[in-house]
C-alpha cells in the first residue's frame, strides 16, 4: 500500500491553525494530525508546517499520509446474514452490535473477519484493514450493506456513492414531533472541535443532506424514514439531534431526552425508553446500479426483532 498525499487550498472560513483544518477537512484526529506535522509530512505554501501555525485564505497545503501499518486479518466463523450474492458483490444485512471493520479496541469478531471465512474473493481496494468494504454503518445500527468481491465493482459502486445514485433509506424513532411531514435537512457536518469523537454541525464541514417523512406520530415520539443524499459520518444521528428530535436510545448525541419531559408524557416517554435496547436505527432499503450488468438492485429488510417489538407496543398492540 503506498502513502497518500492530500492537496488542499484553506477556504475562506477556515482561517486559523493548520492542525484544527486539517483534522476537519481530512476526517482525522487531532493526535494523528500532530503526528504527521512532527513528521514533517504537512507543507504550507511548500514550507514545512508547525501545529501551532495559522494559515490564511488561498493558502495550499500538502499532507503525506504514509500507510497503515498492516495487521493480520484473520477469517472468523461467525454467523452472517448474506442477502445477496453474485461473483461482483455481496449485500449483507449487519445485525446491531457487530463492528464493520477492525479499529482500536475491535481487532477481532467484526463483519471483516466473517466475510473472509464466508466468501472467498474480496475487493482490495480498501485495503489490507477494509477489503470489500464500500460504506459503513454505525456499530449498534443494523441493516443492509454492500461489499465488493471485484476491485471494479468496489470502484463503481464507490463512485456511485460519491455521485449520490445509491439509494439508502433507515428508519428511525426521534423523541417528540417534527413540524411537518416531510422535511429536508442540510446542515455541513464537521469533527466536533470540543470531542474529536463527535460529529457536529459546522458551517467549514462537509456538505451533508438527510430527507426525512413521518410513517407514524406517537404519544411522544415520531417513526422516520429517513433518506440519505450524502453519507457523512453519524450524519442521520446528528441532523436529527441538530432539530432538537434526537434518535431515541442515542448514547452520543440522545442521551436523557425523554427526562425533560412532565406530566402524564413522561411516563409513556420513560416506558419507551426502557423498551429501546440500542438507537433506534435501521438501514432498512438499499439500491444501485449493479455494477457490471447495469440492472438497478433494490433490497428491503424487516426491522430486527429487537427493534420491531417497541414499534408493536408503540402502537398498542402489545402490552
Amino acid at each position: 500500500m503506498e502513502a497518500q498525499t492530500h492537496k488542499l487550498t484553506v477556504r475562506e472560513t477556515e482561517v486559523g491553525r493548520v492542525d484544527r483544518i486539517l483534522a476537519n477537512r481530512l476526517g482525522m484526529s487531532r493526535t494523528r494530525v500532530h503526528k504527521l506535522l512532527t513528521a514533517g509530512l504537512v507543507s504550507v505554501n511548500g514550507e514545512p508546517a508547525k501545529k501551532s501555525l495559522v494559515v490564511a485564505f488561498g493558502d495550499e497545503l500538502e499532507v503525506v499520509v504514509p500507510p497503515a501499518q498492516p495487521v493480520e486479518m484473520a477469517p472468523e466463523e461467525i454467523p452472517l446474514d448474506i442477502v445477496y450474492e453474485d461473483k461482483a458483490l455481496v449485500v449483507v444485512h449487519k445485525p446491531a452490535g457487530m463492528v464493520v471493520h477492525p479499529a482500536p479496541g475491535h481487532r477481532s469478531g467484526t463483519m471483516v473477519n466473517a466475510l473472509l471465512h464466508h466468501v472467498s474473493d474480496l475487493s482490495g481496494v480498501g485495503g489490507r484493514l477494509r477489503p470489500g468494504i464500500v460504506h459503513r454503518l454505525d456499530q449498534h445500527t443494523s441493516g443492509l450493506l454492500v461489499v465488493a468481491k471485484t476491485d471494479e465493482a468496489h470502484h463503481s459502486l464507490s463512485d456511485a456513492l460519491r455521485e449520490r445514485r445509491v439509494r439508502r433509506i433507515y428508519q428511525a424513532v426521534v423523541w417528540g414531533h417534527l413540524t411537518e411531514p416531510k422535511m429536508t435537512i442540510e446542515a455541513s457536518l464537521g469533527r466536533d472541535p470540543k470531542d474529536r469523537k463527535r460529529m457536529a454541525v459546522r458551517e467549514d464541514g462537509r456538505v451533508a443532506i438527510s430527507h426525512l417523512r413521518v410513517r407514524e406520530q406517537w404519544e411522544r415520539a415520531d417513526f422516520l424514514d429517513v433518506r440519505l443524499q450524502t453519507g457523512r459520518t453519524h450524519q442521520i444521528r446528528v441532523h436529527l439531534a441538530y432539530i432538537g428530535h434526537p434518535v431515541v436510545a442515542d448514547p452520543v448525541y440522545g442521551v436523557g431526552w425523554e427526562r425533560g419531559m412532565g406530566g402524564p408524557q413522561r411516563a409513556w416517554a420513560n416506558e419507551l425508553a426502557r423498551r429501546v435496547p440500542r438507537q433506534f436505527l435501521h438501514a432498512a432499503e438499499l439500491g444501485f446500479e449493479h455494477p457490471v450488468t447495469g440492472i438497478e438492485m433494490r433490497f428491503e429488510v424487516d426491522l430486527p426483532d429487537d427493534l420491531s417489538g417497541v414499534v408493536s407496543w408503540a402502537r398498542g398492540e402489545i402490552g
